[in-house]
């Protein structure tokens, strides 16, 4: 294992007042007023060349488990084990001292990587390219933006293959271009075996670089395996207010299906039709279906909504929509079912799919989450012409002028 993490736990201490905090250095006077425990007994080990992306709501934990790993926080208890060379974004800017210049700062950031000069004199000019602002290389860090902060700091932190690369959400602040750029990146170096700990509010992203997910949620970990299945409970989880349930269970076929929601509402079934009206859970691309789904009311509801979202095997969204925002209004009596179908074209690439569905009041399922049924059923669209690539069927027309 590259990185191993046991019983690991992170607490602070308040004191009553400053001379109670520093005579408990040398063991003297009362115990401190109030212990908070910010991770409690994690572990976890990361095998070599492994990405894993963290994920939780502020104040989770994640950060502070990150700087214990890179050794810039001291746990109160557990142990680290790194096999390897660690390269960290945990922050914006990276410490960079404001006076000094991009090309100053990225000496002595690299030289605290390990770095010598002529290693860094090979590297300088890959870094000034990779950063991308130009004559800002040579102006003090003070006049940088925050983007540009990011992309002297994923440029310095990039230009050498760490054994683990960590990147705790500083990515999110760049821009479109960069974040592309900094993923493809981050893309090569696990090609070339490099282990990855990704911090990121973007769910999409995490699928999208990660085969493995690790949910932390009051400083434990929740839950830790498929990145598509651990983001379907923190979905279910963010959403979940009083009386919300969380249900998370495999099927015959070994699909994990996660349901949550305050029952008030509950799917009984899904299926799709075919172009000729078969049921059927292998279609063509481009060919009309219909997504057929009925409902049940356990209670009364005025303002009922029903949506179905879209999702590729690698849990990234293509896509969703609902009655609400198709201007479709619904009501159910309690214990009365329907059925509707929205009929659609396919227009979606090679590939399996699965269909997540939602029952709530209101736009989205936030406001009122009747349910939430992952995985609801999984189809496969096949393409017997195969004129195009990718994840959408655009059909275009080819005008010669």
């Amino acid at each position: 294992m590259i990185l191993s993490v046991k019983n690991l736990s992170k607490s602070y201490k308040n004191y009553s007042s400053n001379l109670r905090r520093v005579l408990s250095y040398f063991g003297l006077g009362k115990a401190a007023s109030q212990e908070i425990k910010i991770i409690k007994n994690i572990s976890f080990e990361v095998p070599k060349g492994q990405s894993i992306g963290l994920i939780g709501q502020n104040g989770a934990g994640k950060s502070t488990l990150l700087k214990m790993i890179t050794g810039t926080l001291s746990p109160s208890g557990g142990t680290i084990t790194v096999n390897g060379k660690i390269c960290a974004i945990l922050e914006l800017g990276m410490g960079f001292i404001p006076d000094l210049s991009g090309r100053e700062n990225a000496y002595q950031t690299a030289s605290l990587f390990g770095h010598s000069k002529a290693e860094i004199d090979e590297k300088i000019a890959y870094i000034k390219d990779f950063a991308e602002i130009g004559e800002y290389f040579d102006q003090p860090v003070r006049l940088y933006s925050s983007g540009m902060q990011v992309r002297l700091a994923f440029a310095v932190s990039t230009a050498w293959r760490p054994d683990i690369l960590i990147i705790d959400e500083a990515l999110s602040v760049g821009d479109a271009y960069f974040q592309n750029k900094s993923f493809a990146r981050i893309q090569q170096m696990k090609e070339k075996g490099t282990t990855l700990l990704l911090v990121s509010h973007d769910l999409n992203a995490i699928v999208a670089v990660c085969e493995r997910a690790i949910l932390i949620e009051k400083g434990e970990i929740l839950k830790d395996g498929q990145p598509g299945a651990v983001l379907d409970y923190y979905n279910a989880l963010i959403s979940q207010k009083e009386g919300v349930k969380i249900n998370q269970s495999v099927d015959e076929n070994g699909v994990i299906k996660t349901i949550s929601g305050n029952g008030k509402a509950e799917l009984v079934s899904a299926y799709i039709l075919n172009s000729k009206g078969n049921k059927s859970t292998k279609l063509l691309s481009g060919e009309k279906v219909r997504f057929c789904f009925s409902f049940r009311a356990n209670e009364d509801l005025d303002d009922l909504v029903f949506g179905f979202l879209i999702k590729n095997r690698l849990a990234i969204e293509i896509y969703g929509t609902n009655t609400y925002l198709q201007k479709f209004p619904l009501s159910l009596k309690k214990g009365e079912q329907k059925s509707l179908c929205f009929e659609l074209d396919l227009n979606i690439g090679v590939g399996v799919y699965s269909i997540s569905t939602a029952l709530h009041s209101g736009n989205f399922h936030l406001e009122n989450n009747y349910e939430w049924h992952d995985n609801a059923t999984i189809f496969e669209v096949l393409d017997e012409i195969a004129d195009f690539k990718g994840l959408a069927k655009l059909n275009p027309k080819i005008i010669l002028e």
